[in-house]
């Protein structure tokens, strides 16, 4: 054996009761459970702790930070071992140098404007082996995303695809998925994937679904029109037989208060109907996005240099205002923004950095950030029910997902805290969850959606990606006033069974790698 690590707390990721056992490791596998007798190279006393498979963040946007900062603490201390890239219909891959420097600029306010990168992939295969040569903290699988597959194919124009620009994005999505990618995500409130009609979403399904991936749709709205929007992607999943992942399944805004047990209603028809549905959160109240995000479709046709030119123009930005303010843009889920619910918390240019922290006291001086910053401020939204949180949690096909910007000067704790913060606050204060089930939740269940038959239990011959915590201690360090701050009560993260966490310290193993698609043989 190459490590024995004795007497732990088994959690092993079905959901079923835990259980005293060693373990043991060998080639990057687990090996041995039960009680061995005999020694490794290597012994770990693990009494006290639990023993779970590492983490799966469903949904994550490190896809230019693991590059820049193989180091990753940010994921690995809290026991990530895998985190699901390209979301929200927003990445870097599939792309041509025009889609490329326009996506840059669209999502600087997620990832940074990625100067001190070379960006020299251009497909989703590249991309994926830019992974594997860096080398990184934890795994990596990318969904190949529709709205930059959009913009490639069509461009920024809000119309509808021509047949032959149709033609373009299937082979993009079918080229991406060969490559590896585990599936698409979709925008659809974010130029340009927002321009896509349901036809077309249908058609680049059918491609996801013949390779047996999944659709992660950032839906069409999280607020006034929250459960019809739902609807609209469990009838996609229907009509096209694509698996569903509902990204970040929140119901924000005063409109969706207590409005949980409706939306677990439709899910519930749906999985007994026979869809394949899962659906991931984070476990906080406020949003977190950009700022450009919040305005109206329209004024992001033509791409983020035509966005800073509308807002510009006065006249424009007076209609801009009306759609935020009066009507409630398309961006703000069809809810007029309420400025003191917004919090600036980081600008892509530091000079600007006396914006964050401060809540916006209205258009004008949104305006003047956006165009100051050029569409780089991200801000926090005030605006979720812990009540809606905990109902959606407990759903049996949650997953947990920390939609974690870990760009800005003060980003949502969610990015550093989001795994600890399940487990101390709503296993063990709140009793929300069970042990058992919470792990499920985070391993066990996204690696069967992920279709990853070797990953996210702690089984013999399955990887050694596993995370050790005290149950009694582990809690988020991440707070609103301190982000960064790292968690409690974590201290050994194994990737390919080498420690990337010991005795709570990043060591320097880059053992991830990029998760590449598993072929599909049908169901």
């Amino acid at each position: 054996m190459d490590l024995v690590i004795r007497g732990a707390r088994v959690v092993d990721g079905t959901g079923g009761p835990s259980y005293r056992a060693d373990v043991g490791l060998r080639a990057g596998r687990i090996a041995e459970i039960g009680r061995i007798r005999s020694g490794g190279r290597a012994v770990l006393d693990a009494h006290g702790l639990a023993l779970a498979p590492g983490f799966t963040d469903m949904h994550a946007h490190s896809d230019l930070a693991l590059l820049r900062d193989p180091d990753h603490s940010a994921k690995a201390a809290q026991g990530i071992t895998l985190e699901v890239l390209g979301q929200d219909g927003l990445s870097y891959a599939p792309v041509d140098d025009r889609t490329l420097a326009d996506v840059r600029a669209a999502v600087t306010g997620w990832n940074g404007p990625g100067e001190d990168g070379d960006f020299t992939w251009r497909t989703v295969g590249g991309y994926l082996d830019r992974i594997d040569r860096t080398g990184t903290a934890v795994n990596a699988a990318y969904l190949v995303p529709q709205g930059t597959v959009r913009a490639y194919a069509v461009g920024w124009a809000d119309r509808p695809a021509t047949p032959a620009e149709l033609d373009r994005m299937r082979a993009l999505v079918a080229e991406g998925l060969a490559q590896g990618a585990v599936g698409m995500s979709s925008g659809l409130t974010y130029p340009p994937g927002t321009y896509a009609t349901g036809g077309e979403l249908a058609a680049l399904c059918r491609v996801v679904a013949a390779y047996g991936g999944y659709h992660c749709p950032h839906h069409r709205s999280y607020g006034r029109g929250a459960l019809a929007a739902y609807a609209e992607m469990i009838a996609l999943a229907r009509d096209t037989g694509c698996a569903l992942h509902l990204a970040h399944a929140t119901l924000n805004f005063p409109e969706n208060a207590g409005r949980a047990p409706e939306l677990l209603a439709l899910l519930d028809g749906a999985l007994a109907a026979g869809a394949d549905i899962t659906l991931d959160s984070y476990p906080y109240t406020p949003g977190c996005t950009t700022l450009a995000a919040l305005l109206p479709g329209w004024a992001g046709e033509g791409g983020p240099g035509a966005l800073l030119a509308r807002l510009r123009d006065d006249a424009t930005a007076e209609r801009i205002r009306h759609a935020l303010e009066v009507t409630g843009s398309d961006g703000c889920h069809g809810v007029p923004v309420d400025w003191p619910a917004v919090e600036v918390s980081g600008t892509a240019d530091p000079a600007h950095g006396g914006w964050v922290g401060r809540r916006l006291r209205g258009w004008e001086e949104a305006r003047r950030l956006l165009l100051a910053d050029r569409l780089g401020p991200t801000v926090l939204q005030h605006v979720g029910h812990e009540d809606n949180v905990r109902a959606i949690m407990r759903h049996p096909v949650h997953t947990g997902g920390s939609d974690g910007i870990l760009q800005g000067a003060k980003p949502h704790p969610r990015a550093y805290g989001t795994f600890p913060h399940y487990l101390g606050r709503y296993v063990r204060e709140l009793g929300v969850l069970t042990l058992e089930e919470c792990v499920a939740h985070l391993a066990g269940r996204p690696a069967a959606r992920l279709r990853l038959p070797d990953r996210g239990l702690v089984r013999v011959g399955h990887r050694a990606d596993l995370v050790l915590f005290d149950p009694e201690t582990v809690a988020a360090g991440a707070t609103y006033d301190s982000p960064r701050a790292l968690p409690a009560g974590i201290p050994y993260v194994l990737v390919d069974g080498r420690f990337v966490m010991r005795d709570g310290r990043r060591t320097d193993v880059l053992a991830g790698r990029a998760v590449r698609r598993t072929p599909y043989r049908g169901r």
